[in-house]
């Protein structure tokens, strides 16, 4: 088993040191994915529980409110 996990570790290892035009790709992949969960959510998805309720009590009781609301 730990063979298996060696040779596949080696074959992703040496396709990443060989790559050429890839290792640009992947740099631009990482800023992206940073840009959307970092950036994005410290801008746009603010913690309004945490910001509007003082209490996790608080905060439970809005969002089963919410849940349980018929509508």
């Amino acid at each position: 088993m730990k063979e298996l996990f060696l040779k596949i570790f080696r074959f992703y290892y040496d396709g990443f040191r060989n790559m050429t035009i890839g290792k640009k790709l992947w740099v631009i992949i990482l800023v992206k994915l940073f840009f959307m969960f970092i950036i994005l959510k410290i801008f746009f998805f603010p913690d309004l529980l945490k910001k509007n309720f003082s209490n996790d009590q608080e905060r439970s009781d809005y969002v089963i409110e919410q849940l349980t609301q018929i509508k």
